[in-house]
């Protein structure tokens, strides 16, 4: 077969591929609501031919026959497109920028609204809570947990985790400049380890799609890390836009170590805390 021959096949094949997946996120999004049309599309088709392989499907196709005719496949479906990883207090270093740099700038206000967008099973949840404890203001802080996969917030709402990872979490706790012995903030019951109630009192888990939900509130601190890198550039956009419209004056948003504020305009509305953690003010009066 000549070189070109192969090519055009190649082609056709990938042109082929790109049109049922355009053909499947429509389907979801037209007949269930959800919209995953503007993800990144390398982390979209990963996760796409993993549900094939699992249900020994061949093709896009068949599993959008299969999403389109059986809610359970869409669940999965759906679930695989959730983007659960997380730990307590995930990259010390980000935690001690916030208790050093952040939170002290917020302690005077009479009460304090926290946004965790994309909370997943609330770990990063229940970690702001202990740093708020330490720093005496957890009481008239209110903490807004979001994700818009209700199966984890499910689990979030408990504030069991797995005991074997305890050790890993005392670890990035201690290294996040954390004031006193971490096993203090939970009891052990059946290999689980369950965080105090006085924790979860101030955290509201809620359902919020970033994709397709508005603001809801005005926050003094957003945190929303490392979801961004699974949107494409035009939904990026959009979801700054909802930061901007949900944030105080003089608010602060914390994205993940490789994500950013590189969008035309976004320097007139905010000035960095810290670059290397990506947290950044927005400006007194910026509109």
């Amino acid at each position: 077969m000549l070189s070109n021959e192969k090519n055009l096949i190649h082609n056709t094949s990938t042109d082929l591929e790109s049109v049922e997946l355009d053909l499947l996120l429509e389907g979801i999004y037209r007949y269930y609501g959800y919209d995953f049309r503007n993800y990144s599309l390398s982390s979209i088709q990963r996760r796409v031919w993993h549900r094939i392989q699992r249900e020994k499907l061949e093709s896009i196709t068949a599993l959008l026959n299969n999403v389109l005719h059986d809610p359970l496949m869409m669940e999965k479906l759906y679930l695989d497109f959730s983007i659960n990883i997380t730990e307590m207090f995930r990259d010390p270093s980000f935690f001690k920028a916030l208790r050093q740099k952040v939170l002290p700038k917020l302690m005077y206000l009479p009460s304090i609204r926290i946004w965790h967008a994309g909370c997943s099973t609330g770990e990063e949840a229940y970690s702001m809570a202990i740093l708020l404890h330490e720093l005496g203001i957890l009481g008239k802080t209110r903490i807004y947990a979001t994700d818009m996969n209700n199966h984890v917030l499910k689990q979030a709402k408990l504030g069991y985790f797995p005991l074997h990872k305890m050790k890993d979490y005392t670890s990035n706790y201690v290294h996040s400049d954390g004031r006193n012995d971490f096993s203090e903030y939970y009891t052990v019951r059946d290999n689980h380890a369950i965080f105090h109630q006085e924790l979860s009192k101030n955290i509201v888990f809620a359902q919020h799609n970033l994709v397709t939900d508005g603001s809801f509130n005005e926050f003094h601190l957003i945190v929303c890390r490392n979801v961004l890198i699974y949107f494409n550039r035009e939904l990026q956009a959009r979801v700054h836009h909802l930061f901007l419209n949900s944030l105080s004056s003089n608010g602060f948003l914390a994205l993940g170590n490789r994500e950013g504020l590189s969008f035309p305009n976004n320097e007139q509305y905010y000035y960095p805390i810290d670059d290397e953690e990506r947290i950044y003010r927005r400006m007194k009066g910026g509109q």
